[in-house]
């Protein structure tokens, strides 16, 4: 573990033992600004030696394998990637809440001008699912199941980040692509202004998505977000800031007292993160909150 379960006395604040590691995402996106401003925060609020290390990584799925081999002591991912590892792990190193952060929404993305209406036009077409590693591969690939599609019905299953899955709409060497994160996202608002674009509607298969997994939630996407032609509804996921049930109260305590007092700068940095507050962030369900962040939601009065 990098010092997640040991502090220093005598400091300005609780301090780990070691530098802390932060799981991040990818570049550009809202996990890694929100990782970064963080890094930021804690360094001047805790008075910590060196900033928190900030690593850029593919998404949740990487960010859990970080957080529970002790190779990041605090990771950003969906709850749903994150109750898939919990229910795997058990002891010190069993994923905890610090505050629900975000709501991801999914975004499937075509060209404006392409014929694709729904997620059912996507059979035989050619269609990123995302990296490996990223919290929205999985997503996507329920989508696909309940659909009636899978994966094998793609005509061709590609595996790209959304830089370069944005680069390949463009092209026309991709019909579609999936992405899940904050709304907006800057990539997908930088796609647009490249080449005009359309969300698929949803709609169709969300009742049967929330069936067979109740952690996701329905979400709109308004059609000023991209200039799009209407509003569309799609999939949302809950984000949360993770510890391990190792870290010490007083620093998991100190880590979120540190966040809430630097809000405004959150919310500087991705707009998905102004509506964080004491009320809204113990929403973290199935990740139990930690010890640290249930003591500071009480005195907050927010659990």
């Amino acid at each position: 573990m990098l010092g997640a379960g040991a502090v220093l006395p005598g400091c300005t604040g609780p301090r780990p033992a070691e530098p802390l590691v932060i799981a991040g995402g990818v570049q550009p996106g809202v996990y890694i600004n929100l990782a970064r401003t963080l890094s930021e925060i804690w360094h001047e609020r805790l008075g910590l030696p060196a900033a928190p290390r900030v690593l850029e990584t593919a998404g949740s799925a990487q960010n859990m394998e970080l957080l529970t081999d002790g190779r990041a002591a605090v990771a950003i991912s969906q709850v749903d990637v994150a109750a898939d590892v919990a229910a795997r792990v058990t002891g010190p190193t069993e994923p905890r809440a610090l505050a629900r952060l975000y709501d991801d929404v999914t975004h499937l993305v075509v060209r404006a001008d392409s014929g694709l209406r729904s997620i059912a036009d996507l059979r035989g077409r050619r269609v990123s699912v995302g990296p490996s590693g990223s919290g929205y591969q999985p997503i996507a690939i329920r989508l696909l199941d309940v659909a009636g599609i899978g994966v094998a019905g793609l005509g061709t299953r590609a595996e790209l980040g959304l830089p370069d899955a944005a680069t390949a709409l463009v092209e026309g060497r991709l019909d579609a692509f999936f992405w899940s994160g904050g709304v907006p996202t800057d990539g997908v608002r930088e796609l647009a202004a490249r080449v005009p674009i359309r969300l698929l509607e949803l709609g169709g298969v969300l009742d049967r998505m929330r069936e067979r997994h109740p952690v996701y939630s329905v979400a709109t996407v308004p059609a000023n977000t991209y200039g799009l032609p209407g509003p569309v509804s799609c999939l949302s996921v809950r984000n949360a800031l993770l510890v391990t049930e190792g870290m010490d109260a007083d620093l998991a305590r100190a880590l979120i007292r540190a966040a809430f007092d630097e809000q405004p700068r959150l919310a500087q940095a991705s707009p998905a993160a102004v509506t964080v507050d004491s009320r809204s962030a113990i929403g973290t369900q199935p990740i139990p909150l930690h010890e640290g962040a249930v003591e500071f939601y009480r005195a907050a009065k927010g659990y």
